[in-house]
């Protein structure tokens, strides 16, 4: 691996008291290229500018897929990340949809390991800060025909970051457009997901919501994602999530959060969820609580849910659920508590 260290850190000049979600990078990135039929030597060098034409190929056909995770200092002054693993296989798994080639373990891992090792510097130790991670793959040909790239690049690039949304969260179930379709991209991390969800959402927010509960694509009955993070429901004594279909992506942090809820005992149920039912739950007094899970906003607590003009205040207990698996991966990430799982890297 090809090393270039920065002449001067950047360090310095942020302010962690003041960290807005992926404004500011780190001094270093890591970037490997795919170009006849190989993956080249990866390189780690200074934090810089993209040196390409406006032929660029992702930018005409959208073929670039992405990961979000995190590293975080424990209370040993330990540097480690959560889950990478899973991180890289969802990444591939996202290539092999949209036909781009399969990024080698030692370019992502160890390459990875390695970058934030540089960086470590600029990991924050703190209960709610971290260094969020940006792995990310594209077509990176020059040419305008429209088929696949010849060529492909992969990067890293970090960002300190505090929480993503500042309080509880107001989501509007959204009737009327749609994220994904079945047979569709929905389960990758396609960048196009995101950027065909702007535009519903800026429309929520001018209904003064911070996002929108997306539904599925035939009839807009079942519940599927909340924003850009899956969904728990606190209905009665249950916590009820929607399945992993090709529709919904399989979050890290849903994962995690469903595995730590059964082994506390709770009954967490993976399965359909009907608009009808959690409008009734709502009216009724039967939601107790819904948050959202994500790598960047980990658990963002929704306090209302607005549907078809109506709104629904929902219950968010200092003490409940969604505080409660807050401070349990907290814990796990911030090394209060054994890791028995052993999800987290630590980083040299």
């Amino acid at each position: 691996m090809k090393i270039t260290l920065a002449q001067q850190s950047n360090l310095e000049n942020i302010d962690y008291d003041n960290l807005p979600f992926g404004v500011n990078f780190t001094d270093h990135m890591l970037v490997c290229h795919f170009e006849n039929g190989a993956w080249q030597e990866p390189e780690i060098r200074p934090f810089g500018n993209l040196n390409a034409t406006f032929a660029l190929h992702a930018l005409h056909y959208g073929q670039a897929a992405f990961e979000g995770m995190k590293a975080y200092r424990n209370q040993e002054g330990e540097v480690a990340l959560f889950r990478p693993e899973r991180n890289w296989e969802r990444l591939n798994k996202s290539a092999e949809r949209l036909l781009m080639p399969q990024v080698p373990h030692e370019v992502f891992i160890d390459g990875l390991k390695k970058l934030i090792e540089i960086d470590q510097a600029w990991v924050p130790q703190d209960e709610v800060k971290s260094l969020y991670i940006r792995p990310y793959l594209f077509s990176s040909s020059e040419f305008i025909a429209a088929r696949p790239s010849e060529r492909y690049t992969f990067a890293i690039i970090c960002s300190p970051v505090g929480p993503y949304y500042a309080g509880a969260v107001k989501v509007k179930i959204e009737d009327v457009f749609t994220r994904a379709a079945s047979g569709g991209i929905g389960f990758t991390k396609a960048a196009g997901n995101y950027g065909g969800a702007f535009y519903p959402t800026a429309k929520a927010i001018e209904e003064g919501y911070n996002q929108v509960i997306w539904t599925d694509h035939a009839n807009h009955e079942l519940i599927e994602e909340s924003g850009t993070m899956n969904i728990m429901l606190r209905i009665g004594d249950k916590m009820i999530t929607p399945p992993l279909t090709d529709r919904i992506l399989a979050g890290i942090t849903r994962d995690s959060i469903v595995t730590l809820l059964r082994e506390w005992g709770h009954d967490v149920e993976e399965r359909p969820i009907k608009v009808a039912e959690v409008v009734e739950a709502a009216r009724n007094g039967e939601l107790k609580e819904a948050f959202g899970m994500g790598t960047a906003a980990v658990v963002s607590v929704i306090q209302q849910i607005g549907f078809k003009g109506e709104r629904f205040d929902i219950p968010t207990p200092e003490d409940g659920i969604a505080s409660k698996i807050r401070k349990g991966l907290n814990d796990i990430r911030l090394g209060r508590v054994e890791d028995t799982h052993n999800w987290m890297v630590k980083v040299k």
